[in-house]
This record gives C-alpha cells, sequence and structure tokens, in this order.
C-alpha cells in the first residue's frame, strides 16, 4: 500500500510519462506532416512543369487558384486558396499571442528573480552566449562562402523572367537601438515585430513590481492567470491544429516554385542549404558538449520536433511556444531562465540567419562582378551581425533585412538588384531551415545558462 509520499512520486513520475508521451506523439505527428508535405508539394512542381510545358497553364491557374493562391494578393478576388488559408489561420493564431506571452513571460520570470546581482549574472551570460554562436556562425559562414567563391561557382545568374526589385529601403542598422525604448506604451504592443520594445518594456515593468514587492501582488496574480490562460490556449493550437498547418503550409511553399527560379542560383541554395545543415548538426551538440559539459544526444532527440516546426513555420515568434515548453519540461531548463531567455533569443539571437546573410551578399557580389577579399568579408560580417540582431521573428524577414547589407557595401548595380530579387523569389526554403537553426540556437543557449545558473535538472534532460 502506498503512504501519502510514494503516491505523489508516483503521480509525479505518471504526469511526467504522460508529457514526455505527448511530446513523441507531436513530434510523430510532425514527422508525418513534413514527410506528405515534402512529397505532395514535390508533386505539385511536377505537376505545374508538365501543364505549363503541354500548354495547359490555365490548367495549373485553376488548380492553383484553388488550392495555393494567396487571397490577399492583387487580382486574386476569386481564388480560394485553401492550403493558403489554412496556413495562415494557423501563424495568425500564433503571432495573436506572442506579444502578451513574450511581456508576462519576462515579466513574471523578473518577480521570481529578486536578486539583481543574479538577474544581472543571467542576462549577461545569455547576451554574451548569444554573441559567441553569432560570430562562430558568421566565421563559418565567410569560409564555406569564400571556398565556394573561389572555385568559381557563383557566376552570373541568368533570370530574365524574373523582374528586379529594389527591396526594402537600405537604411543604417544602429536604428535599431533606437527602437528598444518605445514612445508609446499602447502602441508597442499592436506591432508584432517591435519584440525589442517589449522585452524593454516587461524588463522595466518586473524591476517595478520587485521594488514594489507585496504592493504589486495584485497585478503578478493577474499576470499569473494570464499565463496559464496563454498556456491553455497554446497547447490546444499546437496540439490540435498543427500538424494539419504544417502539411498545408508546405505543400503551398513547395507548389509556389517552379524549376526555373530554382536553376539559375543553384550554386547559391546548396552552399546555403549544407552550411546551415552542417551547422545545425556539428555546431549546437559542441555548444552542449563544451559549454555546458553534456551529452548532445538528449537534447538533439528532444528538439527534433522544435525544429520540424520552425522550418515549417518559417517564424521563430510562432515557434517560441512549442520551444519554451520542450526546452522547460523535457530540456530541464527552470521555467525562470527559458522564459527571460528564448524571447530575448528570438529578437537578437540569429545564427541561422546570419550564415544566410553572409553567403547571400558573397553570392550577390560575386555574380554582379564586385571584388570580395578579406576586407569586404569582414566589413559584410560586422553589417550580417548587426542587421541579424534586429530581423523581426517572421517569415521573408532575412532577406530583407539582407538589402540593408548590400546597401552598406555599395551592392546596388543592376546585375546585384537581379541577384537580390532572385533570392527574393527563392528564399523562403532556405529561411525554413534558417528558422530551425535560430531556435534551436535559442534552446542551446537557455541550457547553457540554466546549467551555470545551478536551474537545469539533468535528470529530465537525460530521460
Amino acid at each position: 500500500m502506498y503512504n501519502v509520499d510514494n503516491l505523489g512520486i508516483f503521480c509525479w513520475e505518471v504526469f511526467n510519462l504522460k508529457k514526455k508521451n505527448d511530446g513523441k506523439k507531436l513530434a510523430k505527428k510532425m514527422i508525418i506532416a513534413l514527410i506528405c508535405g515534402i512529397v505532395v508539394g514535390l508533386g505539385c512542381i511536377f505537376l505545374r512543369e508538365n501543364l505549363i510545358e503541354s500548354g495547359q497553364s490555365d490548367t495549373w491557374t485553376f488548380i492553383n487558384n484553388i488550392f495555393f493562391q494567396d487571397i490577399t494578393a492583387e487580382g486574386a478576388n476569386q481564388a480560394i486558396g485553401i492550403f493558403y488559408i489554412v496556413g495562415q489561420l494557423f501563424i495568425n493564431a500564433l503571432q495573436l499571442i506572442i506579444v502578451p506571452m513574450v511581456f508576462v513571460s519576462i515579466c513574471l520570470a523578473i518577480t521570481v528573480i529578486t536578486d539583481t546581482k543574479k538577474l544581472g549574472r543571467i542576462s549577461s551570460r545569455t547576451i554574451a552566449t548569444f554573441f559567441k554562436t553569432t560570430v562562430v556562425a558568421l566565421i563559418f559562414a565567410g569560409l564555406i562562402g569564400t571556398f565556394v567563391y573561389q572555385m568559381g561557382a557563383f557566376q552570373s545568374v541568368n533570370a530574365t523572367d524574373i523582374a528586379i526589385q529594389e527591396g526594402a529601403t537600405g537604411s543604417n542598422p544602429l536604428t535599431i537601438v533606437l527602437s528598444i525604448i518605445p514612445n508609446n506604451f499602447v502602441s508597442a504592443f499592436t506591432n508584432n515585430g517591435g519584440v525589442l520594445a517589449i522585452v524593454f518594456l516587461a524588463v522595466a515593468v518586473g524591476l517595478a513590481m520587485n521594488t514594489l514587492k507585496n504592493k504589486a501582488s495584485t497585478v503578478q496574480k493577474l499576470l499569473v492567470e494570464i499565463s496559464e490562460i496563454i498556456s491553455v490556449c497554446l497547447s490546444f493550437v499546437i496540439n490540435k491544429f498543427a500538424p494539419y498547418a504544417i502539411f498545408c503550409l508546405l505543400t503551398r511553399t513547395f507548389a509556389a516554385y517552379g524549376i526555373n527560379y530554382l536553376l539559375p542560383a543553384l550554386a547559391y541554395v546548396v552552399t546555403v542549404l549544407f552550411a546551415l545543415l552542417l551547422y545545425l548538426v556539428m555546431a549546437y551538440p559542441l555548444y552542449l558538449m563544451t559549454m555546458a559539459k553534456l551529452d548532445p544526444r538528449p537534447f538533439m532527440r528532444k528538439i527534433v520536433k522544435v525544429v520540424l516546426f520552425g522550418f515549417s513555420t518559417s517564424s521563430s515568434a510562432a515557434t517560441l511556444p512549442l520551444n519554451k515548453e520542450t526546452t522547460v519540461k523535457e530540456m530541464g531548463v527552470s521555467e525562470q531562465i527559458a522564459s527571460f531567455v528564448l524571447p530575448l533569443g528570438m529578437t537578437i539571437n540569429m545564427d541561422g540567419t546570419a550564415i544566410m546573410q553572409v553567403i547571400a551578399a558573397i553570392f550577390i557580389a560575386a555574380s554582379s562582378g564586385y571584388d570580395v577579399n578579406f576586407v569586404s568579408m569582414t566589413i559584410i560580417a560586422v553589417l550580417a551581425l548587426i542587421a541579424s540582431i534586429g530581423t523581426p521573428a517572421a517569415p521573408g524577414a532575412g532577406a530583407i533585412i539582407l538589402f540593408t547589407i548590400l546597401t552598406g557595401m555599395g551592392y546596388t548595380n543592376d546585375a546585384a538588384l537581379l541577384a537580390y530579387s532572385l533570392i527574393l523569389s527563392i528564399n523562403r526554403p532556405i529561411e525554413m531551415l534558417v528558422t530551425s537553426l535560430n531556435v534551436t540556437g535559442d534552446s542551446v543557449t537557455s541550457i547553457v545558462v540554466a546549467k551555470k545558473e545551478k536551474m537545469f535538472d539533468e535528470k529530465i534532460y537525460k530521460a
């Protein structure tokens, strides 16, 4: 017969086993959705090419309008876009909760960490780890990009069917500093792209609540209840809706690109994908082994569903809820650490984005007649470091920010704009993998910081 203590231990073990099984089931569902999405998407590519080559482009247009068309695009008044609608509703459901979740999580994390010295130490360790991994990513990308460039693979592109796009207006990357402190409290909560401002407000409110102590207990209780509501809503969206939405997102992504768009920049695509995959499977395990003194195998096994989720949504913001749940409940990181590190990492930790931007800048420079040397490589790396910090955690943001680097380097002739337009046309699949790296790096940093702060449960990690 169980006594009270044994019964409590038994219930806790059953709870952890259920959570572990739920995580495995979700990972399996996402893998199935990923495989099905890729298979059906590739089938759509071949169907598209065959229909167009046989003079039946109207048939493909009809199919595209029913399943894949962006119904908000100009001239798509009669389109149905079933896959687009399902995917966009899912992304919207996740992004709806990003700002309140980041604000509440950081506020509560700071109110629990009442020791200001400890909070300062956690902050400095987090930022230092982000900086180290990003610098390594930049060096890694520079070496691979230079090697491919020296091999002569980055030749002038032949993409006459692609219209030149000027992209976003180039600006000083340091303007990101100005966005940290908002000039309006309310407007800061209406912009999903201004996460740095939300982080600042959350830290300020959390520190004020620490100073007021019991006088702010009502507000703290309210934030706890809001956090619980957010958790319930997100759990439903991720567990029930995610696999179907992932299938729709992936299928539509592959179906949207024809072979003619992919071939002109095949060297760029292969180089970036190789660099991103190599960094994902090699760098992060090494970080865990050297910085946290941990066996990386449990991490690589458990992070799979987060990687797949980030790959499917192409948004660090949309992946944040699942990343936090996995990092806390399966990796053994204290919720205080994860609630502070992950939202911050979503904004300033962009290893994958930095790799993509460096290789893309080298490709554009080489294919448009500019000389690539050590000095230009160094400037590209510095600009990529600064620009990646200000990259919004949303699909397509990395390619837009890339224009800032090109402007800073002076890569603005017609050939450069043509190469940049080509990247904009084909970069969605690449940014899907970029997001996987970004969210994996956030989780790794959480583990490293938690281990150093002795706020890490190694038993949960190894389970």
